[in-house]
C-alpha cells in the first residue's frame, strides 16, 4: 500500500476597505424652503471596498484609494449645489466613488443631525455594488 501525502494548499478570502467614519460637512439639503436657505450638518460614514487582487504598491499610488481624496470630492460635490434628497446625493457620491476602478461597493450612511428635535439624527443607509 503505498501512501500519497497532498501538499496542504492555504487559500485566502481577501478584502480590503477603506473606512471614512463621522464626516460632518455644512450643506444645502433638503425639500423645504428653509433648509434651501441655511446649511445644515449632515454626518457622512462610507465604506468603500476595493479589489482584493490588486496589491497595494507605495511607488504606485494608482494601486490604492485614497481616502484625502474622496472626501475632497465630497465636499466639491456638496458646495457645488443644493440636493434635494439625501437619496440624491447619494447617487452622486456613488458616481463620483465609482470613477475609480479598484472600487467594488460602497457602503454609505447620511444622517441629518439638526433637522428633527426629538432624535440625534436622521437619514438612509445605501448600499451600492458594481457588477
Amino acid at each position: 500500500m503505498k501512501i500519497i501525502k497532498f501538499k496542504k494548499r492555504e487559500k485566502f478570502k481577501y478584502k480590503r476597505k477603506v473606512i471614512i467614519k463621522d464626516l460632518i460637512l455644512d450643506i444645502f439639503v433638503g425639500i423645504h424652503n428653509f433648509e434651501k436657505n441655511k446649511k445644515q450638518r449632515v454626518k457622512f460614514n462610507i465604506e468603500i471596498l476595493t479589489d482584493p487582487y490588486v496589491s497595494p504598491n507605495s511607488k504606485n499610488l494608482n494601486s490604492i484609494l485614497n481616502y484625502e481624496e474622496v472626501v475632497m470630492k465630497i465636499e466639491k460635490l456638496t458646495d457645488l449645489k443644493h440636493h434635494e434628497l439625501l437619496e440624491d446625493l447619494a447617487e452622486n457620491i456613488f458616481n463620483i466613488i465609482f470613477k475609480n476602478k479598484l472600487v467594488k461597493k460602497i457602503n454609505l450612511k447620511l444622517e441629518k443631525l439638526d433637522i428633527l428635535k426629538k432624535t440625534k439624527s436622521v437619514g438612509i443607509e445605501v448600499s451600492k455594488t458594481k457588477i
